[in-house]
Formats: C-alpha cells, structure tokens, sequence
C-alpha cells in the first residue's frame, strides 16, 4: 500500500472488504483525517471503519442521507475537505452545523469535519487500492516475480547484499543495528529498513538468493533461477550502474582468462575487483594471463 503509516492502521482496522481497503487509502492520505481524528473514534469503538469519514465523497453522501439538501451537503463536504473549516475560515460553519443537528448528524460526526485539513477523493482511493490489489496477487501467487521486480525497481537503491543475500541471521543483525540507531540512523539505513523487512519476510516464506556470479548475474535485475532469486552486480554495496553495467557486458562477450582481464574488458578499477573479491566472483581465477615458469 505505499506507506509505512498504513501498518499501524491495517492491525487497528483489521480491513475484510475491497471497500474498506478503499477507506483505508482515503485515511491514510488525508491530513487529520486518521491521527487524531478517526484513530480514536475506532480505538474507543464510538465508530466502525464503515462509518468513519474516510474520502470526501463520504462526507457528501452521508448528509444527504440524513436529510440535508444536496447542495448544502456539496458546500459542507468542500469546506471540510480543503481545510476551512479546521481552520476557522468557513465563515457559514455555524450555520451548517445547526443545518447537521437538525438532521440528526451525530456529535462526534460533526466534530471529526472540524478537525480535517486536508482530504482524499474516493476515486483517486480506489485507483490506488485497484493497484495494489494486483500487485499483492502476485506477491501472494507469484512470489519470486513479486520480489524480483521489488528489487530491481523499487529497491534498487537501498539493497545492500552484504547483508540481505546471505541468509535471515545477517537480515535480522542489520534491522536490530538500525532500531538501536533510533533516530540517529543514517538517512540510507533508514530507507533500507523496509527492505529489510521484505528480506527477511522473504526468507520466512521459504526463499532464498543465489550467490552473485560472474555470468549468470545480470547488472540491475533480480532473476529467478532454479526457484531462487540471483542478485544482480549494482546490489553490491560500492558498485556503481557504470561498472556493473560494463561488467556485464563484458562477461557476456566470452570467459575472463584472468583478473587482469576483467580490468582491462571490464575497464574498471581496483576497488570494483576487490569487491567481486569478498562476494567470491573472482573464485578460481588467476591474477594474470602470464605463465610463471617457476611458479
């Protein structure tokens, strides 16, 4: 679903319909609309997540239902959802109020519209949700082409392989290293975490990643390979998209003879052989093409 807000609201809300998934999205991209408002509402079970103000187009249809002119309904559902009246500038809030208790608008009802900044459509809720529903088909049915792709594209910047590929223990030292940081965590260890969380759900299902190789891996994507996952070269942590990519290539073309050859076909530096070094790509290779006669 996009935001690490909604983990909160999907354990309190416990969503069972597509509709409710909709009102969850309309929630958790309002301002004041979830925190502070509808959060407490549900918690103290004054409401269901049904009859929550969730989209702007709640507001609209609930009122009319009750009995307020479609009008009216329209001009107090527009003032809630840009801000207004939250900020004291709807200059009719008194009298829509009075029009509210008239119709027997609730209470809390008309107390959670005072508190909304800024407020969600429904369409939009819905496309979003529509989205991530056929995304979570696959991470359900197809996993291993769920996680490729999350990798090679949502997560291309934060993977680290040093510490996702090789196994759940390594996973778990690095998410328990960062929540000991709390806030004084680098930026790029925070943007790792749920990458990390997605690792380790990974491993809990039962998958596993190959070892990064010389000629099977590719430069940017994740591939499924014997109903595993092999990394590609840009996840090693200091191999930049220049050398990854003339890497690939060049192991594409033919074998490398020697180590000396992948620098010069390759055109990369020492540091880029050391790092092939420490995740094993350069196994079995001899440093130089030259015969040592006395070797």
């Amino acid at each position: 679903m996009g935001l690490n807000l909604l983990d909160g609201m999907l354990v309190d809300t416990r969503p069972k319909t597509f509709d409710e998934l909709i009102r969850i999205s309309g929630l958790s991209h309002g301002t004041d609309v979830w925190l502070n408002n509808a959060q407490v509402l549900v918690e103290n079970g004054t409401v269901t997540l049904k009859e929550a103000i969730c989209c702007r187009d709640d507001i609209m249809i609930y009122l009319i239902k009750k009995g307020l002119e479609p009008n009216k309904a329209f001009k107090i559902m527009e003032s809630v959802r840009k801000g207004k009246v939250a900020g004291g500038k709807e200059a009719k809030w008194e009298e829509y109020k009075g029009l509210m208790k008239e119709n027997n608008v609730a209470d809390w009802y008309i107390d959670s519209c005072e508190k909304i900044k800024y407020m969600f459509p429904k369409a939009h809720a819905a496309a979003y949700v529509t989205n991530a529903f056929r995304i979570a088909w696959f991470k359900v049915h197809q996993p291993l082409a769920y996680y490729c792709a999350f990798f090679s594209i949502r997560a291309s910047d934060n993977f680290d392989a040093s510490c996702m590929i090789f196994g759940k223990e390594k996973v778990k030292n690095k998410m328990k290293e960062i929540e000991l940081q709390g806030n004084s965590a680098a930026k790029k260890d925070q943007d790792m975490y749920p990458v990390l969380e997605l690792v380790l759900e990974m491993y809990e299902r039962g998958f596993k990643f190959l070892p990064i190789d010389l000629y099977k891996s590719h430069w940017k994507n994740f591939q499924i390979e014997d109903g595993m996952i092999r990394p590609p070269f840009n996840s090693i942590p200091g191999m930049g998209p220049i050398a990854a990519e003339s890497l690939y290539k060049a192991a594409q073309e033919e074998e490398f003879m020697s180590i000396d050859e992948i620098r010069q076909r390759a055109k990369v530096g020492d540091s880029i052989i050391d790092l092939l070094r420490q995740f094993g790509c350069t196994d079995g290779l001899p440093e130089s093409n030259q015969i040592s006669l006395f070797g």
